[in-house]
């Protein structure tokens, strides 16, 4: 059976839907080795001056970014929709993704203008991945009945998932090594002789990430059938925009779905700063190296996959609203604890004793940012789950498809926000313990604006 745009018959294409969810596979590395967990970190202890400058410069350069996703998604969105053609406005963005990915090796210390190719690298490869993936999930339709679409949405979540953990265990194991013992995290040099004086193993994660790219986002390009092209650009743009300004009209006009729009805003906000720079900031405060960082990324993966499982008969049985009320009080109480340690200080004031040299979380304040980051993850995929299932609960079913991408936009169309406020007080204060503060504001602003939403009663909601 082949997929096509009719999906009102139950007709799937299995090959279609796996070469589909491999673009997720193919992608997800360069959120979790570039953005998180290994180029980050990296940027900010082997290029910039001091961690507080990193940090500083990575969130402008991620509120750039932002900035020209909000821009642009709800206008691509519309071309997605109106013109059919999707594979070939993938083609267009991963190019440019491609080369940005390939760029970060020849941002190198002591390299000429390294700063400057690493930012303009992560800048235009962050817009031209999530613009890529814009008109991915645009394909969804056309492979499954609406029944399964959120099915097919969790499967997609799921791979990129397993992609994320796999790619930065092999990194860990084979690329990036201890700058001081030389050896990667299975006791071994690093493969192709990479330096591990020179951080070669943290930079070989941009090609790493464009090689993958290329071979996992081929399924898609071949296996997936294209809807034909239905109507030209101009027009798509138009009718795009004007379908927005309804959609943001009639929520307006819904007090309890326009609360929960902003709530999500809020949330989104402090997350995409939370996980963005959660890497840098244990590099700053902890002196954590790249195998620390990286299993530390791995523990977060391991505790938001259980929270995933827990989460759902949760949300069935209590309620979306208290699953986001408690992951929200766990976000802001963790988040509090994790900028109250440093190298020697725990609670802000209560001084420790530094871990002994070499040894790897053995301090205190290691152990206590660890167990906050642990439940950090347990808490954050249920957050955005539930998100999703309370949604469904508020809003008319006759208008679920319209609610659903105005959740995608609040959720996309301040998302530079955070960065750019960590940015600003990182700027300003010199401290990057200040800056990180800025992402509990976000969490608090969400948590407020939640409790005022009126969750239906589950009967109501069935």
């Amino acid at each position: 059976m082949t997929a096509s745009s009719d999906t009102s018959h139950d007709k799937m294409d299995t090959r279609a839907i796996l070469s589909w969810s491999f673009y997720d596979w193919a992608a997800q590395p360069f959120f979790t080795l570039i953005t998180t967990f290994i180029f980050a970190p990296y940027f900010a202890s082997a290029l910039a001056s001091s961690p507080e400058e990193g940090q500083t410069l990575w969130a402008f350069a991620t509120a750039t970014a932002g900035i020209c996703i909000a821009i642009s998604a709800p206008i691509l969105g519309s071309i997605a929709d109106a013109t059919g053609r999707r594979k070939f406005w993938i083609l267009v963005f991963s190019i440019p993704y491609v080369i940005c990915c390939w760029a970060f090796w020849y941002a190198a210390p002591g390299a000429p203008h390294a700063i400057a190719i690493a930012l303009i690298a992560f800048t235009i490869g962050t817009l031209s991945i999530e613009v890529a993936t814009v008109f991915n999930n645009a394909m969804m339709p056309t492979l499954v009945p609406k029944k399964h679409l959120g099915t097919l949405s969790s499967f997609g979540w799921g791979v990129g998932y397993v992609s994320g953990l796999v790619t930065l265990l092999f990194t860990l194991g084979f690329f990036a090594a201890n700058p001081t013992t030389g050896v990667t995290l299975l006791g071994h040099e690093p493969l192709f002789g990479l330096d591990a004086a020179t951080q070669e193993g943290d930079r070989v994660v941009g090609p790493f990430s464009a090689l993958w790219y290329l071979v996992f986002a081929l399924p898609m390009f071949l296996f997936v059938q294209d809807s034909p092209q239905r109507s030209k650009i101009g027009p798509a743009i138009k009718k795009g925009l004007a379908d927005l300004a309804e959609s943001l009209s009639q929520a307006r006009s819904n007090r309890n779905i326009f609360l929960f729009l902003i709530a999500n805003l809020s949330l989104k906000d402090g997350l995409v700063a939370l996980f963005a720079f959660g890497g840098i900031y244990a590099e700053g405060q902890l002196g954590w190296t790249t195998i620390e960082i990286g299993i530390f990324g791995i523990i977060l993966t391991i505790t938001g996959t259980l929270g995933l499982i827990l989460g759902g008969p949760m949300d069935d049985r209590l309620g979306a609203k208290p699953v986001l009320i408690f992951s929200l009080l766990v976000l802001i109480i963790c988040s509090i604890g994790m900028i109250s340690v440093d190298e020697t200080t725990v609670l802000f004031v209560i001084k420790v004793e530094a871990a002994p040299e070499g040894a790897m979380f053995a301090s205190l304040p290691e152990q206590i940012f660890i167990g906050l980051g642990a439940l950090i993850g347990a808490v954050s995929g249920p957050l955005q789950a539930s998100c999703r299932s309370f949604l469904v609960r508020l809003a008319p079913k006759e208008h679920m498809t319209q609610y659903f991408g105005l959740l995608a936009f609040s959720g996309k169309s301040t998302s530079f926000l955070g960065p750019l406020a960590l940015g600003v007080v990182t700027a300003l204060t010199a401290s990057q313990r200040a800056g990180m503060s800025v992402i509990i504001v976000f969490f608090v602003v969400a948590l407020f604006v939640l409790l005022l939403v009126r969750e239906p009663r589950h009967e109501e909601a069935t």
